[in-house]
């Protein structure tokens, strides 16, 4: 008698079969997703990554098949023969395989279940805890699977464009030296070294630059890094990036191939054609218009800056505007007034106690308030707080910001930091709610020319991205002098809000690295111990290089439509970086502690 999986092979998968494959025999193997008795013939629906096909057992068809399936019960792993039938009217138009169903000849029980502790279905009501706890069975979910073989889908047309624009796939160690600096690395105590740490690599950038001294002028891969860092839903401590670095390139070099890729995801996975090349903004541009660096733009509502127009009306008898004006903001810098419009069409769908209540939330970002106004006839503001205001000042702003009757007109004023993240998120905000952001939509853009550095807490500059990042050679005379004010040959691809690719020029020449060390704060000694091997290879003929890398798990999300980066990462972390499927992290034998070296204060091992 023939056996399943020696003699007789799976034909097809669970999703394949169509009315033109009716009078077939076929062989499927799966998961029993449900059963329904119907008094004499069984009927399941059998469930494998590749769909839901579902299976007729009857007496009269063969009663050794009809015996067993009343044995059959949900998530029971099984194979069957059968011949494909034609549903006629029965059709069912919600199944890919509707058109038909299996008449089982011969089944057999690979292995049965014990009852899921949850519904293996999309729509089952199950606590995220318990599924990542028993992640293999969430994973049979049908949107799930559809997710990995999409993450796949990725892989491989990362993989053939690259190719084809000849970069060569390389691997760099994840057991790398500990630079203090930048994001929280995870140490690896080393055995063979009692007292000293490896890191785990957080990115690849120094090897991938260290390929680009060694002659591998086009260097992909696609890697796993690792941060110690807080979490959130768009953020888990190892994650996947698609990394790459070009040698003789500038900007426009990295971007295009960038470009390239995303065109192919597009095309390959929801067969869209994107438009190239992208929209281009620098930071400035990027922050003046939206209060963002990775700005959403699927919809308007930009902002406006009217800081000269409040400056020359002396604030407009509006006591809150005239210290703000004149004084100083946090820093030192000189405040600004900003706001932006909400047209009357989508004002009108707001009503005023709606509008009272994104007072509450700007103050949630940090802001003391919010002023606004609606616009009433002959450009009267009503319903805003600041009631005082002169006739010249409002009709300025009337002006400037276009407002329109039945507008609503949002202000804020203070530091440019808070003022750009108020207005930014509130703009976000406000368009959700309005509905504004329609789905389907896929805007990219590339923002360039960031600051080369920020202010720390402490009031010193550190690097914006990495202290690698080329400035511009137009800013290299205020280096010393003005370090705040230089721009870094850097860029972001941004898509729908979402920065999903960020890279920069790196610096090539020693002498402007070592004055970018110097601004940071850096000694020689400093230097030399981070990224001595760096620095040492960079003295045998670096050429100019430059590279991106683009985040795989946020790439996959998107894609999908999916609501975290947990539903695209086959085994994450909770919030709280533990793994619920193999309950990790756990404690380790003291044994294992001696050998390391290591002994643990306040907290006992096994």
């Amino acid at each position: 008698m023939p056996e399943f999986l020696t003699d007789i092979k799976r034909t097809h998968d669970c999703g394949a079969l169509r009315g033109t494959d009716a009078g077939a025999t076929v062989v499927l193997f799966g998961w029993v997703a449900s059963r329904r008795d119907h008094g004499g013939c069984v009927f399941i629906d059998l469930r494998d990554r590749g769909g839901i096909t579902q299976v007729v057992f009857e007496p009269h068809t063969s009663a050794p098949a009809h015996a067993l399936s009343s044995e059959l019960r949900s998530e029971f792993c099984i194979g069957l023969r059968g011949l494909v039938h034609d549903r006629g009217e029965r059709r069912n138009p919600n199944l890919p395989t509707g058109e038909i169903e299996v008449h089982c000849t011969e089944l057999t029980i690979f292995s049965r279940s014990d009852t899921p502790p949850f519904e293996i279905a999309d729509d089952a009501n199950a606590n995220e805890s318990i599924r990542l706890k028993h992640r293999a069975l969430d994973l049979r979910r049908p949107s799930l699977q559809k997710n990995f073989v999409l993450r796949s889908q990725i892989y491989q047309t990362a993989r053939r464009v690259l190719t084809a624009h000849k970069f060569l796939e390389i691997e760099t160690p994840f057991l790398v030296k500990y630079t203090p600096g930048g994001a929280r690395n995870f140490l690896v105590p080393s055995r063979l070294s009692p007292g000293q740490f490896y890191a785990l690599a957080e990115s690849p950038q120094l090897f991938k630059q260290l390929f680009m001294v060694a002659g591998f002028d086009r260097y992909f891969q696609i890697v796993r890094c690792f941060r110690d860092e807080d979490l959130r839903q768009d953020r888990q401590p190892e994650f996947t990036q698609i990394d790459a670095e070009m040698s003789f390139v500038v900007e426009e070099d990295v971007q295009n191939v960038f470009e390239a890729l995303m065109s192919a995801l597009w095309k390959d996975i929801l067969g869209i054609e994107l438009q190239t090349p992208f929209q281009r903004l620098s930071y400035a541009e990027a922050m003046d218009s939206y209060g963002s660096d990775k700005p959403d733009l699927r919809f308007g509502l930009p902002l406006c800056d009217v800081t000269e127009i409040v400056r020359k009306h002396d604030g407009g008898n509006v006591e809150m505007l005239r210290p703000v004006i004149s004084g100083k903001a946090a820093g030192g810098e000189a405040p600004v007034v900003k706001g932006w419009r909400l047209p009357a069409a989508e004002a009108a769908k707001m009503s005023n106690a709606e509008i009272d209540k994104l007072e509450e939330f700007v103050k949630g970002l940090g802001a003391r308030g919010l002023a606004r106004a609606r616009i009433g006839a002959g450009g009267a503001w009503t319903r805003s707080p600041m009631k005082t205001m002169s006739e010249a000042l409002r009709a300025d702003l009337n002006a400037t910001a276009g407002l329109q009757e039945g507008d609503v007109f949002f202000l804020q004023f203070g530091a440019r930091k808070l003022v750009y993240s108020v207005l930014g998120a509130l703009r976000l905000h406000v368009a959700n709610k309005l509905g504004i952001i329609h789905a389907g939509q896929w805007k990219f853009c590339w923002v360039n020319e960031f600051p080369l550095f920020e202010r720390t807490d402490d009031g010193k500059f550190a690097a914006a991205h990495h202290p690698f990042t080329c400035p511009f050679a137009e800013d290299l005379e205020r280096l010393e002098s003005d370090p705040g004010s230089v721009r870094a040959r850097a860029y972001d691809l941004v898509l729908n809000g979402n920065e999903i690719a960020g890279g920069s020029i790196r610096i090539h020449e020693g002498d402007v690295q070592s004055r970018v060390f110097r601004a940071m704060g850096f000694t020689d000694e400093d230097a030399q111990a981070k990224f001595g091997f760096l620095l040492e290879a960079f003295r045998h003929g670096p050429p100019p290089h430059g590279g991106i890398a683009a985040g795989l798990d946020r790439l996959a999300m998107l894609l999908c439509n999916a609501d975290s980066l947990r539903d695209v990462i086959a085994f994450p972390k909770t919030q709280k970086g533990t793994d619920l499927c193999t309950d990790a992290p756990s404690s380790v034998a003291t044994k294992q502690l001696d050998e390391l070296h290591i002994a643990l204060v306040g907290v006992e091992a096994k």
